[in-house]
């Protein structure tokens, strides 16, 4: 915070609060869900009306507009009862179903603002890609409030996405932890994608955060943190995400149906051995932890099970990605009988059936790595410069 209290950063949200011209003229929908807050929390919706932009629309993605849903879930379109606006549902829909539902929404412009957390497969930046693509295609002008990246902006992990891997969970030849805002993700995908796919580039404005230099991880803005999704509840959650996600593609519990998700990950067939072997590899910037937790819901639920719980002690030195995957390789090391990869439906592995921990990772090379016993580390070095691996014209902060 500044020595008045204020936050050290304006997010774009802000600063078309304070200049609603700044999303252009006609009739605008608002791409966002919870995290759309000012930062004095008041909801960015309700307050863009009262400031005098001519909102018409909502649009919300995975989880909700009011973040209710689970992973893989939304929340049913409805009038909002702050504004009386329309909302519209986005999740699972792109190509002409959503050019349609733009058309029918009446919008000449959308402004989009959701807080994002810096990892390739988390699916909003993957939301904003189908609108830029449909906006492109039907005449509708594309604003993006920008916000900060709350794992800062200085380091990739991770290779790039293999287009033959595109899924939801990644469209684009990306890192897994990519280090963008999402104001910047949409420059590069819109001067890459968005043209491939729709015929042309999308009219796109990007309102920047101001302040934010690319050093500066989510304490360091002097923002509130508003939980993105019911599984990101804190920074520190966030943290160890880009990394842990990966475990959604294997059959251990990601720590869903906890007070820690991704902070803690554990099987019914772990035992003692797991956390000495994983501090043996000495890696930067973490503890592990050995404990026991019983799930409510999700993987294992009710189920007594026994891991480790990542505490953090470096964030700058911490590497979510590269202590994920030496995590992989010691469970495949030692419980080559128990450990097992999950299908991208969502069920135990099986014959015909695509390895969701693939999708995750952007190709089936950190599966075949593991499962040969060879060494995973060097798949997790980042495609160029750290910060850098997008092109300097991508990049809109210093």
């Amino acid at each position: 915070m500044s020595t008045d209290g204020r936050a050290a950063v304006t997010t774009g949200i802000a600063r078309l609060h304070a200049s609603p011209g700044l999303a252009g003229p006609g009739r605008i929908g608002l791409v966002t869900n919870h995290t759309g807050v000012l930062p004095d929390l008041r909801p960015a919706a309700p307050a863009l009306l009262d400031a005098g932009m001519r909102l018409v629309a909502l649009f919300g993605p995975e989880h909700g507009l009011h973040g209710t849903g689970q992973a893989g879930e939304s929340e049913a379109a409805q009038a909002d009862p702050a504004t009386g606006l329309p909302v519209h549902d986005t999740y699972r829909c792109d190509g002409e179903r959503l050019d349609e539902l733009l058309l029918d929404s009446g919008v000449d412009a959308l402004v989009y603002d959701l807080q994002d957390i810096g990892a390739r497969f988390y699916t909003y930046v993957w939301t904003m890609f189908d609108l830029l693509v449909s906006a492109a295609r039907t005449g509708v002008r594309f604003v993006v409030a920008d916000r900060p990246n709350p794992l800062g902006g200085l380091v990739s992990e991770g290779p790039l996405l293999d287009p033959g891997w595109a899924s939801f969970v990644g469209r684009a030849p990306m890192p897994v932890r990519h280090g963008l805002t999402c104001g910047e993700v949409a420059r590069l995908l819109n001067a890459s994608l968005v043209p491939q796919v729709a015929g042309t580039a999308a009219d796109l404005t990007v309102v920047e955060a101001a302040g934010w230099r690319r050093a500066a991880g989510a304490e360091a803005t002097g923002l509130p943190w508003v939980a993105p999704s019911p599984n990101i509840p804190t920074p520190a959650t966030a943290t160890v995400y880009p990394g842990t996600c990966l475990f959604e593609g294997t059959n251990l519990s990601e720590g869903r149906g906890t007070t820690q998700p991704f902070e803690i990950v554990g099987a019914p067939y772990i035992d003692a051995r797991f956390a000495p072997a994983l501090a043996e590899l000495a890696l930067p910037g973490v503890h592990f932890r050995d404990l026991r937790y019983v799930p409510t819901f999700h993987k294992h639920a009710g189920r007594p099970l026994r891991g480790v719980q990542l505490h953090i002690t470096d964030r700058e030195a911490f590497a979510p990605v590269r202590t994920a995957v030496a995590m992989l390789a010691t469970l495949r090391r030692l419980y080559p009988e128990d450990f097992a990869w999950r299908s991208a439906d969502g069920g135990e592995e099986a014959t015909g059936h695509r390895h969701f921990v693939d999708l995750l990772w952007g190709s089936d090379r950190l599966r075949r790595t593991v499962d040969a016993g060879d060494d995973p580390l060097p798949l997790c070095d980042p495609p160029g410069p750290p910060g850098r691996w997008a092109g300097d014209d991508v990049l809109l902060y210093a």
